[in-house]
């Protein structure tokens, strides 16, 4: 099932994630429709945040639901090493139509759980490692636009209030 996707300034998208505690059909369920969601939208990751529930659950498929072995399921996940830097144009499904560079780390190291419950730890490069940190991020209550200058933030919101006076956001 496609999930309504919400968009800044929403209060939950600032809302730290409760962690999961419970890995059942549930669980299961809302990765699935997760995945649904992000591919309905052309995104290649989505946090729990953004469906508007507070959990620390994000998926990633850099694919595009076009390889099944690139689905990744990030049950409370954490950022254990950060290693050289990018600064790269990103996007992001709460935020249509904007693109802006931000600073990442080129390469890190992530330990999560999947849908059992069992943890893992795996290392991502360039845009997998773009991909960790942006969802990541969410899951803490945090959004790419901080991660941009003042100004490049500044610029963001004044086009996101004006596309809410004209009805279009």
């Amino acid at each position: 099932m496609i999930l309504k996707i919400v968009k800044y300034p929403e209060p939950v998208l600032q809302q730290p994630g409760e962690p999961v505690t419970e890995f059942n059909a549930e669980l299961r369920k809302l990765a699935d429709d997760m995945f649904e969601t992000m591919y309905a939208g052309e995104g290649a990751g989505l946090a729990a945040q953004q469906v508007g529930i507070a959990k620390r659950l994000a998926v990633i498929d850099l694919s595009g639901g076009k390889d099944p072995k690139q689905k990744l399921v990030l049950v409370n996940p954490e950022i254990i090493s950060r290693e050289g830097k990018l600064y790269e144009t990103e996007g992001c499904l709460s935020f249509p139509d904007i693109m802006e560079k931000v600073v990442r780390a080129a390469k890190v190291s992530v330990r999560a759980q999947d849908l059992d419950g069992k943890w893992f730890e795996m290392e991502g490069v360039d845009l997998l490692s773009r991909c960790f940190q942006h969802e990541i991020d969410h899951l803490d209550g945090m959004l790419f636009i901080f991660r941009m200058s003042a100004l490049k933030r500044d610029l963001v919101q004044r086009k996101i209030r004006k596309l809410q006076r004209a009805g279009e956001w």
